[in-house]
């Protein structure tokens, strides 16, 4: 299965060690979305769309109600990069 490079960035940026964070509003809905690097620091080409695309090739899942991060399916999706940027 391909994935774009959207979708690469992502996962490489979470196999990293960075997380997904969602705020939901009062009836569970997603209001605000963000990928947050290992740092700390906010990527900023993440939306919706990109979220939903991942979690429906089950790259990325929540556990115990804690962020977002990379799964098995995920590293195996994932090509690794030379310069790990």
């Amino acid at each position: 299965m391909d994935i774009s490079r959207s979708e690469q960035r992502i996962l490489h940026l979470l196999a990293q060690g960075g997380r997904i964070e969602i705020e939901k509003d009062d009836r569970k809905r997603i209001e605000a979305i963000q990928c947050l690097t290992r740092d700390g620091w906010q990527y900023p080409g993440f939306d919706l769309d990109l979220f939903r695309k991942l979690k429906r090739k089950k790259a990325i899942a929540s556990s115990e109600g804690g962020p977002y991060r990379i799964t098995r399916r995920g590293l195996q999706l994932v090509r690794s990069e030379l310069d790990n940027k």
